[in-house]
């Protein structure tokens, strides 16, 4: 028993908006039995949900009055793997409740939805726990019943007369060197035999011997219908206690010997296996052939949406040429202007310098010509050129030299 929750089992559900009948997983091992997991894509009472349950894959193997307690969940994922749907569950199984799980586990329409399923596919997990385990007892087989009741009409006395107790079993006079030398050799054979009655372990031991005696006999004289036998009846001896691996290694050698005297009927069976196994490839092919056309739909809308895309960025790419376009003209026009503006500059420039220099020279030559002046008329110098000197501000400050100072004040500035 598991002391904690395992992943036992991953079910992939292909094209589910196409299923309706029941799908039934693989068997799965956990707590000393088989399980399997009850899918309904249209639900066990209302079409409209998703079902799931969780059963024993055998529950005759088990016996009788067996029971199974087990702590399990439901994942479901979409095919990326994003969990979609947890269902927890806590319950004792037996003969009277085989089956329990979740009759609307999550609405079908939800799941057929593409936002929540990707191609139609979805996947189950089961995580179990069995916390307890009581086991059944076994009764004998039906073909031992069958069997035997068939004895007792054959030889109604024989468990009663000429019987002699061989460990604990009654065999026939005839029978007890072969028995007693079965127990010679494996004396732990029937240790595990559940049944009392003495009567059905006569029979648990006439079938042993019978099994025997067949595969003491030439391979190739004995019948496809009586290899299949031994193969059940050595079968029937495990389930009812027999330890019997012993002769189940010389039951496989003794197929092998009898495939090598029997090539038809190896060759017949080869090709049916065969068969089976084109079958299995075929629904295999079909499945994938499903995912590629749902995989190469997905592929085509995606190469459908990066054209979209890429014709939009050719767009934005022709309104940002555009814009630099734009851009440049306004540049060179303004590189033009300041060039221009310069060469104004420049002009100005000469020409404030020009008046500079005249202003310059009429100022040396009315000095000049105040001293010449001065010395001609013999008055006193100080009087006449303060006189002057108020004429050459009324000259220098009226309207006459404005422009002059102008040009003078333009060309200071300038440097």
């Amino acid at each position: 028993m598991g002391t904690q929750f395992r992943k036992a089992l991953t079910l992939t559900v292909t094209n589910f908006s196409q299923k309706s009948s029941p799908i039934n997983s693989p068997p799965f091992p956990s707590g000393g039995c088989d399980w399997i997991i009850k899918v309904y894509p249209k639900g066990s009472g209302d079409d409209n949900y998703l079902s799931l349950f969780l059963s024993p894959d055998d529950p005759k193997s088990l016996g009788i009055n067996w029971k199974r307690k087990a702590n399990f969940y439901f994942v479901l994922l979409n095919q990326s793997g994003r969990e979609l749907h947890k269902t927890p569950g806590d319950q004792w199984f037996c003969a009277d409740s085989l089956s329990w799980g979740f009759p609307q586990t999550l609405p079908r329409k939800k799941l057929v939805d593409k936002i929540y399923l990707d191609n139609d596919i979805f996947k189950i997990e089961i995580y179990i726990k069995v916390v307890e385990v009581v086991e059944g007892y076994h009764m004998f087989p039906a073909s031992f019943t069958n069997k035997l009741l068939q004895s007792c009409l054959e030889y109604p006395d024989k468990s009663e007369k000429d019987t002699v107790d061989v460990n604990g079993f009654q065999v026939l006079s005839s029978q007890v060197t072969s028995v007693r030398q079965v127990f010679e050799e494996h004396p732990d054979i029937a240790v595990d035999i559940r049944s009392k009655n003495q009567v059905v372990k006569t029979e648990y031991m006439n079938v042993l011997l019978r099994v025997m005696e067949t595969m003491g006999k030439p391979p190739q004289s004995i019948s496809e219908t009586e290899l299949t036998n031994v193969h059940s009846e050595l079968t029937e001896l495990t389930e009812v206690g027999f330890k019997v691996e012993w002769l189940k290694t010389k039951l496989e050698e003794f197929s092998v010997e009898w495939k090598k005297a029997n090539p038809d009927g190896c060759r017949i069976q080869q090709l049916e296996e065969h068969v089976k196994n084109l079958e299995l490839t075929v629904l295999d092919l079909k499945a994938e052939l499903d995912m590629e056309k749902a995989k190469s739909t997905s592929d085509a809308a995606t190469i459908l949406l990066l054209q979209d895309t890429l014709s939009d960025l050719k767009i934005e790419l022709g309104k940002e040429k555009a814009k630099t376009a734009t851009a440049t003209d306004k540049f060179l026009l303004l590189k033009e202007t300041y060039s221009d503006l310069k060469v104004e500059l420049d002009k100005e420039k000469a020409k404030s310098s020009s008046a500079a220099a005249k202003v310059l020279s009429l100022e040396e030559t009315l000095s000049n010509l105040k001293v010449e002046f001065n010395q001609k008329r013999g008055s006193p110098a100080g009087d006449n050129v303060l006189s002057w000197e108020d004429d050459d501000d009324d000259l220098f400050s009226n309207t006459n030299c404005l422009g002059i100072q102008q040009k003078t004040n333009v060309y200071k500035r300038i440097n």
